[in-house]
């Protein structure tokens, strides 16, 4: 993940339905029958489904602190995210809010080299709070099941943040851990993991 610390130009790399007849016999002679007097039957219309998927344009935090989310590219199998560090990435290779499956992919800084990172909030984010998605007037609640921390190498080839093939779900990532600017800045990844509730509205 590009630019999620003071120094970081680094960035992690993402994981990137016949009809049959009876044989034999001879047919025998119908009667003809009256019309039926029964009305015909109706077509039905499917319901709307009460599925609504959208892009992240907002993301509010435990607490009611927000900022804008603006996509987040993939560039040589980095992720990079805005370089302000109150905006924050969505992940436009992963699921949208509202989605039945895979993972909402959210990326920010912890800080720059002038301010804190909107995403600083995430490491007094606790399980059980409540995450809200907001975009083209739909809203998507997430509740936290998992706040860890992941060393930086391995923030995507195990740590499972950016499958696809999971239950729905919010992850939410920012830097943290020690910080060693010779090797390019933090040295660990906070993941913040919330599971939906109920469908998008």
């Amino acid at each position: 993940m590009a630019g999620c610390s003071a120094e970081a130009d680094g960035a992690a790399p993402v994981p990137t339905a016949t009809v049959s007849f009876k044989s034999g016999g001879t047919p025998s002679a119908v009667e003809p029958t009256a019309p039926s007097s029964a009305p015909p039957g109706r077509v039905g219309t499917p319901a709307p489904s009460q599925r609504i998927s959208f892009v992240p344009e907002q993301v509010v935090l435990p607490g009611g602190a927000n900022a804008p989310v603006l996509p987040a590219t993939t560039v040589d199998g980095q992720l990079r995210v805005p370089a302000e560090a109150q905006r924050v990435g969505w992940w436009d290779g992963g699921a949208q809010a509202g989605d039945p499956f895979g993972s909402v992919v959210l990326a920010g800084h912890v800080d720059t080299k002038t301010e804190l990172g909107f995403f600083a909030r995430l490491r007094n984010v606790r399980r059980g709070e409540v995450v809200v998605l907001n975009g083209s007037g739909h809203t998507a609640s997430y509740r936290v099941v998992s706040v860890v921390s992941v060393r930086k190498d391995a923030l995507a080839t195990k740590s499972g943040a950016f499958d696809q093939t999971t239950d729905h779900r919010l992850v939410l990532i920012t830097c943290t851990g020690a910080y060693d600017a010779s090797n390019g800045g933090y040295e660990d990844n906070l993941v913040v993991t919330a599971q939906p509730i109920g469908l998008a509205k």
